[in-house]
């Protein structure tokens, strides 16, 4: 019976600073009187997450529109130029420090596979930072769907060709990845929680971890 692990990219791989790079961009514009720069960056949060739960559309355009909404929450101007940057600062993100270590030694046991919430383009750029062999990379445009619609992942399984019983999860994301997969039958879940967010027991059983550092001795690397 084949092992393999996938795992969630944003956040949980790649060190992902959408928040601080959407600041650079419209920094001179965050001088307004009575703007909460954290306020803002949770409702982007936010945006981003309600964004994916509608009809699907290109990850770039979620970017896009979040970030817009957003500031016109916050009486911010919006410009086109805006938008664009922050798309084509995402695949310039790099992993976490711990992360293709982690990978190489998983890499032993395991196939290791990707499922993640964006377009094929862009993602492109984030796996070649991690310097580690993907057996595969599943995106949310080849799924038509994002996580935490459950289509996301049986796109996922289907491309690999195995049973939710195979599958040992890996992410960071509580809302996107861990709260969908607690009914789907995984062999296995780990919650990568770099934030020390307090968990759930209504969403057990999973194994959590700071980061990746100890992910292979946890799975007999």
């Amino acid at each position: 019976m084949r092992d393999i692990v996938t795992f969630d990219a944003y956040g949980t791989l790649v060190d992902f600073q959408i928040g601080p790079t959407a600041l650079e961009v419209v920094a001179d514009r965050l001088d307004l009187d009575n703007l909460d720069v954290d306020e803002f960056l949770d409702d982007f949060r936010v945006m981003r997450f309600q964004s994916v739960l509608e009809a699907y559309r290109p990850f770039h355009e979620v970017v896009r529109s979040s970030l817009r909404m957003a500031m016109r929450l916050h009486g911010l101007e919006y410009r086109t130029s805006d938008g664009d940057a922050l798309v084509e600062a995402v695949p310039t993100f790099g992993p976490h420090p711990e992360v293709p270590d982690a990978l190489r030694a998983l890499k032993s046991k395991y196939e290791i596979a990707i499922i993640s919430n964006t377009d094929e383009d862009l993602i492109a750029g984030n796996v070649e930072k991690m310097g580690v062999e993907w057996d595969y990379v599943i995106t949310a445009q080849q799924a038509r769907a994002y996580k935490p619609d459950l289509q996301a992942f049986e796109c996922a399984f289907k491309t690999i060709g195995v049973e939710p019983s195979q599958v040992i999860h890996v992410a960071q994301g509580w809302e996107y990845d861990h709260i969908p997969t607690r009914d789907l039958g995984l062999k296995r879940r780990v919650w990568i929680n770099r934030s020390g967010r307090l968990g759930s027991s209504d969403y057990q059983p999973y194994d959590e971890l700071p980061d990746l550092s100890g992910l292979p001795a946890l799975l007999g690397c």
